[in-house]
């Protein structure tokens, strides 16, 4: 059986080796390196190595941190998987790790069980996000029920496409020429239309249906 193939990038050894030995006793995973930093990781590719098919990322890292490192991916390297792993749990964090490209978020303080299951997952779907993470964004649909169409107005979803952006609501505001009042409307309309609770969720939704392209 053709493993998955890992690197992990994390400046703090003692996880990074303790993350190596669990990773590499999970069946279906081979680790391939372990960097300390997204400089490393650049350092990898032009030594033409071996590639990997997702790579795990932290975030807070000196030299290059894991956003620059996963937008270098995204720009270099777009066919591999950046799965961010940090302690950072705020949504300003999230949004720019999703931006720059990762295609799914955790927490360090997961269950071992939990990181095998979003591993296989993004290997397989080309996404993962706990539930904590997503803060219940994106409510699983029963297969066995057909989803309730969306559809979205002109302005909902040129609203939606700027709320993916680094933009604050006021200019966003600005941008489309309405009072902040309207936007915080269109963003509590939107949050009840797609059944998701943050900025974060507006996010996903638009990644997961192709409404931007990160």
């Amino acid at each position: 059986m053709n493993k998955i193939n890992i690197i992990i990038v994390d400046d703090h050894l003692l996880f990074s080796e303790a993350l190596n030995g669990l990773i590499s006793d999970f069946d279906e995973f081979n680790v391939l390196a372990v960097l300390a930093n997204g400089n490393e990781l650049v350092n990898y590719f032009s030594n033409e190595n071996k590639q990997p098919d997702i790579v795990l990322m932290d975030i807070q890292m000196p030299i290059m941190n894991g956003v620059e490192a996963t937008n270098w991916l995204k720009n270099n390297r777009p066919e591999i998987k950046v799965l961010a792993l940090s302690m950072e749990c705020e949504e300003d964090t999230i949004l720019k790790m999703l931006r720059a490209g990762a295609r799914g978020y955790l927490l360090k303080d997961i269950h071992p069980s939990m990181l095998e299951h979003a591993l296989k997952e993004v290997h397989k779907t080309g996404y993962f996000y706990t539930e904590n993470v997503a803060n219940t964004l994106l409510n699983s649909v029963d297969k066995k029920t057909k989803p309730r169409e969306i559809f979205l107005k002109d302005r909902e979803l040129e609203f939606l496409k700027l709320a993916c952006t680094d933009m604050p609501y006021r200019q966003i505001a600005d941008i489309m020429f309405l009072s902040p009042k309207t936007i915080d409307n269109y963003r509590e309309s939107l949050f009840d239309k797609l059944n998701v609770k943050s900025r974060i969720g507006l996010v996903l939704y638009a990644i997961k249906e192709k409404i931007v392209i990160l």
